[in-house]
């Protein structure tokens, strides 16, 4: 089966609970205020104040004030046609005293989301990164579709406790493979010439004498272009055998993730932080 390219972020996406339990669809209705005067768009984080449902606005970090979970569409009144609507995103301003929020809530919840770099630019994800914190980019959602643009903020070194995101895994099905000859020494790639463009963030590997592929522990830290014959990584490899370089003439695979999974991080969800909101 062919996947789609992924050409855009569209915020977070709910797929399992951490341990691979099922996500059965159980969400948390929460009342949005009249008037509020901010889209809330679908997959967009969300925090709590007053208790009703506010758009979260962090950008590289999140202090845990009052995040609850993924905003995934609501209903209310239309205060024009007095009629019941079941709408994709919150319209600022809209005149509605009984909005209802449909929260993704569970804390335990593994979401899927784009990693970029800057703004809507694709960047990848890579094993090294797993166990790592990350950001967020709060791109402007689509009002058209109704969906979030937010992306997970790509970065070579992320430990900071306060920022939102662990990543735990990486999407598999849209992954994009580049193999090219080459060695490298120190934290320079030297290869034949790259056939496509490689973005930060993409996953190093390559073939071993065995036919086996070596899981280098690096990726692409500087974006490379079609025709390129040198690639910079983020640190020397490292692989078991006091392996800290890859062999001459070995088929080196470059492999983007532009996906990854990611659960909202302990105690910046207000579930899991003693700080009442």
């Amino acid at each position: 089966m062919a996947y789609p390219v992924v050409s855009a972020p569209y915020g977070l996406k709910p797929i399992n609970l951490i341990g691979g339990q099922v996500f059965a669809g159980s969400t948390r209705n929460y009342s949005i205020q009249y008037g509020y005067a901010t889209n809330i768009f679908y997959g967009d984080i969300v925090n709590i104040i007053r208790g009703s449902i506010v758009d979260n606005t962090d950008t590289t970090d999140s202090t845990g004030t009052g995040i609850v979970g993924v905003f995934l569409g609501c209903s209310y009144t239309n205060p024009t046609t007095k009629q019941k609507q079941f709408a994709q995103y919150w319209p600022a301003g809209t005149a509605a005293g009984d909005c209802q929020a449909i929260i993704c809530d569970d804390p335990d919840t593994v979401f899927k989301v784009v990693m970029c770099s800057a703004t809507t630019v694709i960047a990848s994800a890579s094993t090294a990164m797993l166990g790592q914190n990350f950001g967020l980019i709060q791109n402007a959602g689509n009002v058209n579709t109704g969906n979030s643009a937010v992306a997970a903020l790509y970065s070579a070194s992320t430990t900071g406790a306060d920022l939102a995101l662990r990543a735990v895994g990486l999407v598999q099905e849209t992954a994009v493979t580049t193999s090219v000859t080459g060695s490298s020494s120190s934290t320079t790639i030297t290869c034949s010439a790259l056939p496509n463009a490689l973005v930060v963030g993409t996953e190093v590997g390559y073939i071993a004498s065995n036919g086996q592929y070596v899981q280098t522990g690096s990726f692409v830290s500087a974006a490379a272009a079609a025709g390129a014959t040198s690639v910079t990584i983020n640190a020397t490899i490292a692989v078991p055998g006091s392996v800290t370089a890859i062999p001459a003439s070995s088929t080196i695979v470059f492999t983007q993730y532009p996906e990854m999974l990611v659960k909202l991080n302990f105690g910046t969800h207000s579930y899991y932080t003693a700080t009442a909101v």
